[in-house]
């Protein structure tokens, strides 16, 4: 069974840039109502785990935040990766695309979506 969990409680952040693309992706999207951000792992990468983010429908085992007017879905055995985690979107030059700042990990691979904890 799914839960709602208040935001003051919610796993991750997002920065302003990060949260600003979300709304943009999801209006140039037409993601519907029944849509919300999954935030989560899995296995895999070159450091051991990588981070799951894009619109989707909820599933059984995920729990829903609402963090910044934005609807997350995280399956709760996810959370121990990415408590305190902030999700933040850069749009230089050199990278663009969004980043990953996660207390947990203990290393990160170059490629900036892949780590190990």
């Amino acid at each position: 069974m799914s839960t709602t969990v208040d935001t003051a409680f919610a796993p991750v952040t997002f920065s302003e840039g990060a949260a600003k693309e979300l709304y943009k992706l999801k209006d140039q999207q037409e993601i519907g109502e029944d849509y919300g951000l999954r935030v989560g792992v899995e296995g895999g990468g070159c450091a051991g785990m990588n981070y799951i983010l894009g619109f989707d429908q909820r599933k059984e085992g995920d729990q829903e935040y609402f963090i910044d007017g934005i609807k997350v879905f995280m399956n709760k055995a996810h959370q121990m990766y990415l408590m305190g985690m902030m999700i933040d979107w850069q749009d230089g030059l050199n990278s663009r695309g969004f980043t990953f700042v996660n207390p947990n990990a203990t290393s990160t691979c170059g490629c900036g979506t892949s780590f190990s904890a």
